[in-house]
């Protein structure tokens, strides 16, 4: 998928400036297309002396022009003139008759985007044009609330002409139930006091407890006999609510949050009042709510999981030490350790909300571990991990930790016994695979055979029950035991969904 970012770039005029304007610009392409109630393109200059679409935003209460994507398109004949015009002059250039689009009667209005406000004496920095295209074959007698859209409409498209749109000051950040112009819209004069306020904002504010008509009352007086008196107030409020800042702030009353967005409106740099956009978020804040403490209970659960496990490891390790036979010593050991294995994963889970984990840091810390526990009497034993595991969901983290645990612990306990060697752990990871080797530079494997113990088993049981992998053990030419694991992304891709 081609990015905004890769046509402007490709057309080679325009610098990290540019684009970061021209993004900010098209992320309120949708609200500019629902106040002007047409289709809104951007377009950058070409080297061939035309003009490339970079972005294109459908009105949501009109039919729009475009049924396919014009994003990468050049600019059409019938337009290029206006465009460059607009270019070029800096001045917003307006069709002088009708304009027919696919048998469609449309006005096009260019309007060059300037970077940063003018000043006087200094030549404005155009980064490229915004069309508006105008549907006429739907014409019908406006509303009040289409002509004040419209007129909000006018007065940003005035703003982009003059580099006062977008605001750099303005939050750019993703907000889950950001406010449309469909939301509800407020109209404040330079005072603050509403001028306009569509059906939708004043459900909203129904619904907060303001039974009143908003027009020509004080917004701000408004929402200071709305808030409960003992609520703590978000500092931005008293500048959202009189239009003087382009952010956002929530109100919550009577069990209702309203998320409100203020954009200041401006001429030649002069304020001239301010849109207010609204929407009842009641809904998706409670849901919001809902994930967090959830999330705050699984990285409970998990830290609670994880201290039962110590418990226990910590009680197999006291009954191992108190048993008198080897036998009994050695299961219990090694419970023990797989336990601890299982421990670790829990304990790095409940560090964080994410249910993925960054499995070298998890695998590290098992290692650290199996080679203290695993090491018997005359085995000197050093384990060296070399590429990335990657980030891993944990109902994979688990099982493939406890695999590798089991495997450096044969390497260790039966590869190395009473000798000096090393163990290393390779991860490679691709787009499709990811592939772990477990070597030693042990005695291998006796006549070549795989083990039938329950290390063995558990290992096989993991690696192609749990992760949908495959494993072979073979020995290394000279000595030593190999151990290849491959495991497909698909599972893990699925897991991670």
């Amino acid at each position: 998928m081609t990015t905004l970012s890769d046509l402007v770039y490709a057309q080679g005029q325009a610098g990290d400036a540019d684009v970061e304007w021209l993004h900010r610009l098209a992320g309120d392409g949708q609200l500019l297309a629902d106040l002007a109630f047409a289709d809104i393109v951007i377009w950058v200059p070409s080297p061939d002396d035309s003009f490339v679409a970079v972005a294109h935003a459908r009105p949501s209460g009109a039919a729009t022009l475009f049924y396919r994507d014009i994003v990468g398109d050049r600019v059409r004949p019938q337009w290029r003139t206006q465009v460059r015009d607009a270019f070029v002059s800096a001045r917003i250039v307006d069709s002088s008759s009708p304009d027919w689009f696919e048998e469609t009667p449309t006005r096009v209005r260019a309007v060059p985007i300037v970077r940063g406000p003018r000043r006087e004496g200094e030549e404005p920095t155009v980064v490229g044009v915004l069309t508006r295209h105008t549907n006429l074959g739907e014409a019908r007698t406006p509303s009040r609330q289409q002509m004040t859209f419209n007129d909000c409409a006018d007065d940003l498209f005035g703003m982009i002409a003059w580099g006062d749109f977008p605001d750099i000051s303005a939050p750019t950040g993703p907000r889950r139930g950001a406010p449309r112009a469909s939301d509800g819209l407020i109209r404040l004069d330079v005072d603050g006091t509403t001028t306009f306020a569509s059906p939708n904002a004043l459900s909203a504010f129904g619904r907060l407890g303001f039974d009143d008509e908003l027009e020509g009352e004080s917004l701000s007086e408004v929402t200071t006999q709305i808030l409960p008196v003992k609520q703590s107030i978000d500092e931005s409020l008293p500048l959202v609510v009189t239009g003087r800042a382009p952010w956002r702030a929530d109100i919550e009353a009577r069990g209702v949050a309203v998320s409100l967005r203020a954009i200041p409106l401006r001429h030649h740099g002069e304020r001239i009042g301010a849109i207010v956009l609204c929407r009842d978020v009641t809904e998706i804040r409670h849901q919001e709510q809902e994930l967090i403490t959830k999330d705050a209970t699984i990285r409970e659960i998990h830290h609670r999981v994880k201290n039962n496990l110590q418990t226990v490891a910590s009680l197999l390790r006291i009954q191992a030490r108190r048993t008198f036979s080897d036998d009994a010593r050695d299961a219990l050991t090694q419970a023990m350790r797989r336990v601890s294995a299982i421990a670790v994963v829990h304990d790095t889970l409940s560090e964080g909300l994410a249910q993925n984990v960054d499995f070298d840091e998890v695998f590290d810390r098992v290692l650290r571990l199996v080679a203290e526990v695993a090491a018997g009497a005359g085995t000197h034993a050093k384990t060296r991990s070399t590429g990335e595991f990657g980030t891993l969901p944990s109902e994979y983290a688990t099982p493939l930790a406890l695999a590798l645990t089991e495997l450096v612990t044969n390497a260790v306990e039966h590869g190395l016994a009473g000798r000096e060697g090393e163990v290393e752990i390779e991860a490679k990871r691709s787009s499709i695979s990811l592939n772990v080797m477990v070597r030693d530079t042990g005695a291998g494997l006796p006549e070549g055979k795989v083990g039938q113990g329950l290390g063995t088993q558990i290992v096989r049981t993991l690696i192609q029950g749990e992760l949908g992998g495959t494993i072979d053990w073979h020995t290394v030419m000279g000595s030593g035991t190999e151990v290849t694991i491959d495991i497909p992304l698909r599972w893990i891709d699925h897991a991670a969904r």
